[in-house]
């Protein structure tokens, strides 16, 4: 997995880095057991504060996304469903919500989120789906 960092966003640098990781994971990019750089490596390769990295890394584990295994390193977590099936209605909804509330303050007619949903939704892995 390749890492980049935009300095000059306003979006904080260790944000960048778990959104990367999370659409990684999401679009099947990366599977679980993938290995990621070590902290040390990755703040090396992006001139970045060791620190950065390892608060990205400690939020993303935390998220369970991602397993640390002493001594072997940074891992892509199993997929968890640890939510119950009406919580995680109740999380995807309000996701749903914040994005239609976007496409309607940027103009967009219903058929054309509605097309542009089913463009997209063909780049991601979801759950119970393989390449």
């Amino acid at each position: 997995m390749k890492f980049q960092c935009d300095s000059t966003a306003r979006t904080p640098i260790y944000r960048q880095l778990i959104e990367q990781v999370r659409e990684a994971v999401a679009r099947g990019r990366v599977q679980p057991g993938d290995r990621l750089p070590s902290v040390r490596q990755l703040s090396k390769d992006l001139v970045v504060n060791p620190n950065t990295i390892a608060r990205a890394y400690t939020e993303l584990e935390r998220e369970g996304v991602l397993n640390t295994r002493p001594g072997l390193g940074v891992f892509i977590a199993p997929r968890q469903a640890e939510l119950t099936h009406q919580a995680r209605e109740r999380r995807l909804a309000a996701l749903i919500d914040r994005f239609l509330t976007e496409a309607v303050h940027l103009g967009f007619a219903a058929e054309q989120v509605t097309e542009m949903l089913q463009k997209r939704i063909g780049q991601f892995q979801f759950a119970g789906t393989k390449e």
